[in-house]
């Protein structure tokens, strides 16, 4: 028996490397459990390791402390470089179409949350390592907290105790974090506009519908020039000319009284209406017209862009159509459907949908490349050489006018970057960045929890007492004003002064404050992708904004 208690404890309470790894698998896989429970609507998610990782750290469990801040750094490094390989492709195109508006509307919310913290810092006299702490809980946003501490320990490497007190601060504010910011969603559906309402109680409307050519002044038009006579992006799939329905090249002339069928945004058939002279109101299905007949005699098939080539070639430039007679339905880019247009870019992994004759489609598979088990080959090198640029460039200082201390990105902020702009320009040199869905989610998901269970870890010791006969009230109360005064804010001057739809005013909210547990909320709420593609188009700069003002604030305030 002695033995085997002797044994126990070497293995579970002895610190080495050994144990330390040992304790934080133990930790990660509790908290991943618990985080399958669900309040309602609500789970704390991955987050839960975070707060077992305190558990274990407050009934005294020690482990390597060299260990666990490289698993706890590391981590973070994995996180938000495969993050930012993630938005990188569609980061700068999503700035073009009204991702600059969104993207001003979530740096005025990080604006609102780091002038309180000013504020909240002289009246209230809280420190600002502390301060920081609470508002990367208040926020959600542990990489700010993660760069937070490496500028503390970069301008005093004695402030062990502050650092520990600035992940107290975030671990007592992170739960109210969460549910305050799905609280203020829930309040602010009360502005929704009545239009945006009434859609949502409306079953999704087919953005595929059928015009009659009435408009004289096409008669006689090919395809093409048609295309062009509105500025409005739309699709011609099928033409019924004579009885007989075809699959329109670009250079099909169109008469009067063809009846054609087009894809489009939903907002756009009214313009069609007027381009095209009359819509037919009944459901394009028709008994008289068999759209679907010419399929009969074609092949439908979903072909993948596995050449690198073609990443970031717009896809009029391939002439799929012209060429071989082949028509592009569909584009799917990451489970988001995208309307084929001629200036869409191409992305390594998009999945095309094309329907053509047999040979014609192989032909095309051929030169989209179609081999998926290329992409599922991981590309290591990329990978890594991507990380040590990261890690690097977050080293490099840099001064700001009025500050003595030189900024540095540090392990959260270099990566991101680096990783944003390896995903959109990489292919570009001739880099093979590309990493599957799955393979991008297991990377993220393994770093974040590394690294939130090393945090837990660490700072854990004092965190019950820090509640009961400490500050943690205060930093409770704090964290809920922080959380909850940008965010119904923004969110009312977006709806009601700028007149932007609810869905993506909540995933603007929800990208800026890196939350999405609360993200996962709004899209039960809403029908449509809007809130998560609002999400994705803001959250890497305000993850970058959140990084840097928390080191700015330790510097000129600490």
């Amino acid at each position: 028996m002695d033995a085997i208690a002797h044994w126990l404890h070497e293995v579970f309470l002895e610190p080495s490397v050994t144990q330390t790894i040992i304790i934080l698998s133990f930790v990660s896989a509790v908290g991943l459990l618990l985080g399958k429970v669900r309040i309602g609507s609500i789970s704390l998610g991955i987050t839960f390791v975070f707060f077992v990782g305190i558990l274990a750290s407050h009934f005294g469990i020690e482990t390597d402390p060299v260990m666990l801040s490289f698993a706890q750094n590391f981590g973070l490094v994995v996180f938000v470089y495969a993050l930012g390989l993630q938005v990188g492709p569609a980061f700068f195109p999503s700035l073009k179409k009204g991702g600059i508006a969104q993207n001003l509307i979530s740096l005025g919310m990080v604006a609102i949350t780091f002038l309180l913290c000013i504020i909240l810092y002289f009246v209230l006299g809280i420190s600002m390592p502390n301060l920081m702490g609470i508002v990367a809980g208040a926020t959600t946003n542990t990489p700010a907290l993660g760069a937070a501490q490496t500028t503390l320990q970069q301008i005093d490497p004695s402030a062990a105790n502050e650092m520990t007190q600035m992940a107290l601060a975030c671990a007592v504010t992170y739960p109210m974090g969460v549910v305050g910011v799905i609280i203020a969603l829930a309040m602010l559906k009360v502005f929704m506009h009545k239009k945006e309402e009434q859609e949502e109680k409306e079953a999704p409307k087919t953005f595929f519908s059928e015009y009659e050519v009435c408009n004289p002044a096409l008669d006689g038009k090919t395809v093409r020039d048609v295309a062009h006579l509105i500025q409005r992006p739309f699709i011609i799939t099928r033409v019924w000319h004579r009885g007989t329905v075809e699959i329109p090249t670009s250079d099909m002339i169109l008469h009067l009284g063809d009846h054609v069928l087009a894809v489009s945004g939903e907002e756009d058939t009214s313009q069609l209406e007027i381009l095209f002279g009359k819509r037919e109101e009944k459901d394009w299905n028709r008994p008289d017209i068999d759209w679907n007949s010419v399929d009969k005699q074609l092949v439908s098939r979903r072909l993948v862009i596995t050449r690198s080539k073609l990443n970031g070639v717009r896809l009029g430039n391939l002439k799929i159509r012209n060429l071989y007679g082949v028509n592009i339905s569909r584009v799917d880019r990451a489970g988001v459907e995208l309307l084929p247009d001629r200036d869409l870019h191409l992305q390594l992994g998009d999945r095309l949908t094309v329907v053509g004759e047999g040979n014609a489609v192989e032909r095309v598979a051929e030169i989209l490349g179609d081999e998926v088990k290329q992409l599922d080959n991981p590309h290591l090198t990329t990978l890594f050489g991507g990380l040590f640029l990261g890690c690097i460039f977050g080293l490099i200082p840099f001064y700001l006018p009025g500050v003595s201390m030189p900024i540095k990105l540090g392990l959260a902020g270099g990566p991101i970057i680096v990783g944003i702009l390896m995903g959109a320009f990489g292919p570009r040199f001739h880099l093979t960045t590309y990493v599957t869905n799955s393979a991008n989610l297991f990377l993220r998901q393994l770093g974040i929890i590394l690294y939130l269970g090393g945090l837990g870890l660490a700072s854990g010791a004092n965190f019950f007492d820090t509640i009961i006969h400490g500050d943690g009230f205060l930093w409770v109360g704090v964290g809920f004003l922080i959380t909850m005064l940008p965010t119904l804010l923004i969110g009312w001057i977006s709806i009601k002064v700028l007149r932007n739809r609810y869905d993506g005013t909540a995933g603007m909210i929800c990208g800026s404050t890196a939350n999405p547990m609360a993200l996962d909320y709004v899209n039960g709420q809403v029908k449509g992708d809007g809130a998560s593609v609002v999400y994705a188009t803001v959250y890497p700069l305000a993850m970058f904004v959140r990084i840097i003002m928390a080191q700015i604030m330790i510097l000129v305030f600490r």
